[in-house]
């Protein structure tokens, strides 16, 4: 399938569930979701940034100026990942735990807001690997138009860069996977 049409599915998708909460790092994939889900539902969506011990400063204050670059309206959260016990643990699927107190409090936003569905930025490449984060994802009904339309890493690259965002390149990951990768691999 050609961008352009997987492009055009997922402004269907978007706006066949006419609401929507984006969890919104501010990498590549969630700034591209949050875009498209901003042109096609304005004021029906919120991108929702969860601000953490292990999420930098740089990196939220780049979320606030790209939901406002965007204009879509944005909300910030508190997460304490280490604060959670299977998290703290390090054990292999600590992301899942992680995710699971993430998509709970964006539930608890989409309630507040009166929206139905949260969506996550997950794409098809990232079926390839292990990401216990998913699980949690299927468990809370959290819905990855992206993965769901096809889009693949590049795609998305390719699509945020005709879209003008800034992202299009960026190069970022939670820095809690290296913490795991270390402390698994010592």
């Amino acid at each position: 399938m050609k961008l352009e049409e997987k492009y055009e599915n997922l402004k269907k998708y978007i706006e066949e569930l006419g609401s929507a909460v984006i969890a919104f790092s501010g990498g590549v994939d969630s700034t591209f979701l949050a875009k498209v889900c901003y042109d096609v539902l304005k004021d029906r969506c919120v991108a929702v940034t969860a601000t953490s011990s292990t999420y930098p400063q740089r990196e939220f204050k780049e979320a606030q100026e790209l939901a406002k670059e965007i204009g879509i309206r944005h909300r910030v959260i508190r997460s304490e990942e280490l604060g959670i016990e299977g998290f703290s643990k390090n054990p292999i699927d600590r992301c899942y735990y992680c995710k699971s107190e993430l998509f709970s409090k964006l539930k608890n936003v989409a309630e507040e807001e009166g929206i139905e569905y949260v969506l996550d930025g997950t794409n098809y490449d990232d079926t390839g690997d292990f990401r216990p984060g998913r699980r949690a994802a299927r468990e809370l009904g959290v819905k990855s138009p992206l993965l769901e339309c096809g889009f693949t890493k590049n795609d998305i690259r390719e699509m945020s860069k005709i879209l003008g965002l800034p992202t299009w390149n960026k190069l970022y990951a939670c820095l809690s996977l290296f913490s795991l990768w270390a402390g698994n691999n010592r």
